[in-house]
């Protein structure tokens, strides 16, 4: 019997690939079985059901027949998992068996990989995986295909069991394609979205989601201000002295010149009661009101006092030392516009102009769902095949470094229905929800296939790396974005998509990144068509790259100190090119 194997890590597409396979090879005429190896326990029966009953009695095998088919199910009730070839062994005989998993048995392979899916290759480690079917370009030293290009994968696998003869060239007059090695190549009619295309639409398109409320100044710090903030009162509200001195009317031109002193004082709080008459002149403090009579101060650094007058030396022109009404904020001016995050000195400004309560936006609720099966909680023991979940405490400080409220949502496993409640109880909780995983179109991407469900659902492949997948949609009235499953990518799609969004949804407005220019430390070619972020860092006044593009490779985020920005264009660049440097500091980190 032939038997040919489909493996790879979770969420590398080896599902779908299997049902095409089995379709395909039917199609052609040959008989096919199959064999999936699941980690979890599985019932194929139903309770209730007389067959149920049986086992639950305690029959060893049960067995089921009709005229339509025969079902067999044995209770192993604590003995050894059978071996590979005992169960092939039970099988009638067919021209092919595909087996999905059993990935450490020794029968030939095929593995599935996607890219997001953010798992290292098996096959450079295994010699019996035969070649490798993927969604990006990958250089091995067996064969590769296009994940989704099951006819070439179907020849594959039957060419190597011996049930198709490889033809001569010269007997098909085929000739394969020419070699884009280009992980961004599209099938016919498909275009990637760029990403000035997408930012512009999410401009366009969200509004506020947040409400209103009333807080007392000390409170409002990091809030955002909801309503024009127009001055109530002038500041300074009086004319007022700069400068500790002696005031009087008018300039004094170049020479000596003398005033006969007054008796009292203006001071802050303590204004002058009188008038001061012309070409005298009286003591005053830093900010006190101008008394009438006054408009030009004189430092007392600069005065020969003597008990009843002073002496100076001019120049002094007329207003020296002083401060206009109004010349910060006239009373009527729009002193800090809507939109604006207000800081500590916001609150001072506020402050002068008269406010003691401001009308702010309430904190924008970001809640952070991971999903998988694969996914363990940090410090938690993970089995074969299972990773940390590095997305979720990255999203939940990023969103909170962005000035939100960040909801720790929690993590659900593969399953559409645990999803679906899951999302249900978020949309009561937060008003944005951000999910790693599951946002392209394979077996496992529920996140996609449920707000595909919902009807509200723009599924875009960005021209973008890394982060190519996302899913914008709406759950129950609350804006989603489905983030790339791998690390860098929701990193990266959070700083570029995620913050400006939520931004203008929390009532902030559109934010930029703050960047500058700086020269490469590096050499790269790159090729059109999609922008490029690359974890970079500053030294020496250059931008310096992390030794790997790799997505998987997390660690480069942790020591980058920012990303350089690669735009849509091809370019060969050289060390000392000028490129977009954008620091961590100039996305709100």
């Amino acid at each position: 019997m032939n038997v040919f194997g489909v493996t790879g890590w979770k969420n590398a597409g080896k599902t779908g690939l299997m049902e095409r396979l089995v379709a395909e090879i039917t199609a052609r005429g040959f008989t096919v079985s199959t064999v999936k190896h699941a980690h979890h326990a599985f019932d194929v029966d139903q309770k209730g059901r007389d067959s149920y009953r049986h086992r639950a009695a305690g029959a060893h095998e049960v067995m089921l027949a009709s005229g339509k088919r025969v079902a067999q199910m044995t209770e192993l009730r604590e003995t050894p998992e059978p071996k590979l070839a005992e169960l092939l062994a039970r099988l009638s005989q067919v021209d092919l068996v595909l087996i999905e998993g059993y990935k450490r048995e020794a029968h030939p392979k095929i593995e599935a990989f996607r890219q997001e899916a953010g798992h290292a290759l098996i096959a450079p480690g295994d010699a019996s995986i035969r070649a490798v079917a993927a969604d990006v370009a990958l250089e091995l030293d067996r064969p590769v295909f296009d994940l989704d290009d099951t006819g070439a994968i179907a020849d594959f696998i039957l060419r190597e069991v011996g049930l198709l003869v490889r033809p001569a060239p010269e007997a098909t007059g085929l000739r394969p394609p020419p070699l884009k090695n280009d992980c961004f190549a599209l099938p016919p009619g498909v275009n990637w979205t760029p990403v000035d295309e997408a930012l512009a639409e999410l401009k366009e398109r969200l509004r506020v989601v947040v409400g209103q409320e009333e807080l007392p100044l000390a409170d409002a710090a990091g809030r955002v201000l909801a309503e024009d903030l127009v001055a109530k009162r002038s500041n300074p509200p009086l004319p007022n002295t700069a400068v500790d001195g002696y005031g009087f009317s008018g300039g004094v031109p170049e020479g000596e010149a003398q005033f006969p002193l007054i008796d009292g004082r203006a001071a802050a709080g303590i204004p002058y009661q009188g008038r001061v008459p012309e070409g005298a002149a009286i003591r005053v403090l830093t900010g006190a009101a101008l008394p009438d009579g006054v408009d030009t101060v004189v430092l007392e650094e600069d005065c020969a006092i003597g008990p009843d007058q002073i002496a100076f030396h001019g120049p002094i022109k007329q207003g020296a030392n002083t401060r206009k009404a109004g010349e910060d904020v006239a009373e009527g001016e729009v002193a800090l516009p809507k939109g604006r995050v207000l800081t500590p000195a916001d609150l001072a400004l506020a402050s002068a102009i008269g406010f003691g309560q401001l009308n702010v936006f309430q904190p924008l609720r970001v809640g952070v769902l991971s999903t998988g099966d694969e996914l363990v909680e940090p410090g938690e023991p993970a089995g074969p095949g299972q990773i940390f979940d590095a997305n979720r405490p990255m999203l939940l400080s990023a969103i909170a470094r962005f000035g939100y409220e960040a909801v720790d949502l929690g993590r659900v496993k593969d399953d559409r229905d645990g999803l679906r409640a899951q999302l249900d109880a978020a949309a009561e909780r937060v008003d944005v929800i951000l999910t790693s995983g599951g946002a392209s179109a394979g077996d496992e991407d529920h996140v996609s296939a449920l707000l595909r469900e919902s009807g509200a659902l723009a599924e875009w492949r960005i021209a973008l790396k890394p982060g190519r997948p996302l899913a914008l949609g709406v759950w129950n009235g609350v804006p989603v974005f489905g983030l790339p499953g791998n690390p860098v990518a929701a990193f990266v799609c959070t700083l570029i998509f995620a913050r400006p969004s939520c931004s203008k949804m929390a009532g902030a407005g559109w934010v930029e990144p703050q960047g500058f220019d700086l020269p490469a430390a590096f050499n790269k070619r790159k090729k059109p068509g999609r922008r490029e972020f690359l974890r970079a860092r500053m030294r020496n006044g250059r931008a310096e790259v992390f030794k790997s593009e790799g997505s998987g490779r997390v660690s480069g985020l942790s020591w980058a100190e920012g990303l350089v920005e690669l735009g849509d264009e091809g370019r060969e660049i050289e060390e000392g090119d000028l490129v977009r440097f954008y620091p961590y500091g100039g996305f709100g980190l």
